[in-house]
């Protein structure tokens, strides 16, 4: 048995692309004053991808067939199915199970992970368990979010940053222990939930409540770098791994002057991070597998590179994997 390897990775965009100009014409036309330069300086976004009458499950689906086909391996070879999300279809039946149907993993078992952005990095946490210990061979793992149907589009601080989107992973055992996932950092701190949240929840099976994400930024911008900052250096520091010996690092998408931030934190230049806020704004769970697939795809991402995978979000969590891919 060895570590679990990233053997394929698969995105999906929703067609319909909302710019800053057509977002900010929006805005100002219902007295809320903001511009394409006020959004790029603040959090390096250009554009975001929007559902529209798209489903979290179809997106997650369509990623996960491109996954398929990049690792060269049957739905019918999946062992397990985790999608890690924040916007289900339903309560339940689990977005994972309807994404098994889609694509006919009828051998996979299938659930949800919830831990807002951190949530596909802790889905690969469990996935490397599984695998690592033998009890599975491949697995799925899925990121797959629609933001746009929780933002207060009346709320500047918030509906400028997210947009849609789903990214796919599938593992397979390594074989190596010096290869695929090399360690693991879990982190949360529950003592900032308020910081980053949906407040709406069940009342007699109704959602009452306020139903739209609400954040106090500074706040949120402020512990994400100290609590990215500190997984980095732990992991490195669990795996024996120098943090300047990564080749790239694959930070959640959430605002470029934090991953700026971050790598001024840790001495680590510019150009080691694989940066795609611009193109695709935050998707929370799916912003780290879109980003891979896109650094992967475009040639940046090679085999036997390290790569340095961290998420923070609502919760407070964080987490990070440290993988030779």
């Amino acid at each position: 048995m060895g570590n679990a390897r990233i053997v394929g990775s698969g995105s999906f965009l929703p067609e319909k692309i909302v710019s800053n100009e057509e977002l900010a014409a929006t805005l100002n036309s219902k007295g809320i004053k903001t511009s394409d330069e006020w959004i790029i300086q603040r959090t390096g976004i250009c554009q975001r991808h929007l559902a529209e009458n798209l489903t979290t499950s179809y997106m997650a689906g369509e990623a996960a067939k491109l996954a398929l086909l990049d690792a060269d391996i049957k739905s019918s070879e999946l062992d397990m199915i985790i999608v890690a999300t924040s916007t289900p279809d339903n309560v339940f039946p689990s977005t994972a199970c309807l994404v098994q149907a889609n694509i006919q993993a009828y051998s996979a078992s299938a659930f949800d992970i919830q831990a807002a952005c951190s949530g596909f990095v802790y889905a690969l946490s469990v996935a490397n368990s599984f695998i690592s210990s033998g009890f599975a061979k491949n697995i799925m793992v899925i990121g797959s979010e629609i933001f746009s149907r929780i933002i207060d589009w009346n709320d500047r601080k918030t509906c400028v940053l997210f947009g849609d989107g789903a990214g796919a992973f599938v593992l397979s055992e390594s074989g190596d222990l010096h290869s695929g996932i090399l360690s693991v950092d879990l982190q949360a701190n529950g003592d900032y939930s308020s910081i980053l949240s949906v407040g709406s929840h069940f009342n007699n099976s109704a959602i009452v409540g306020d139903p739209f994400i609400r954040m106090d930024g500074q706040a949120v911008f402020k512990q994400a770098i100290n609590f990215l900052e500190i997984s980095a250096r732990n992991i490195c520091k669990k795996s024996n791994f120098p943090l300047e010996s990564i080749d790239w690092f694959v930070p959640h998408q959430a605002n470029i002057r934090i991953m700026n931030a971050l790598g001024h934190k840790l001495g680590i230049p510019n150009d080691k991070f694989i940066i795609t806020v611009d193109k695709h704004a935050n998707t929370s769970a799916a912003s780290i597998p879109l980003a891979f697939d896109y650094a992967r795809k475009d040639g940046r991402i090679k085999e036997r590179d390290v790569v340095l995978m961290q998420g923070v979000g609502g919760g407070f969590t964080c987490g990070s994997i440290l993988a030779v891919v």
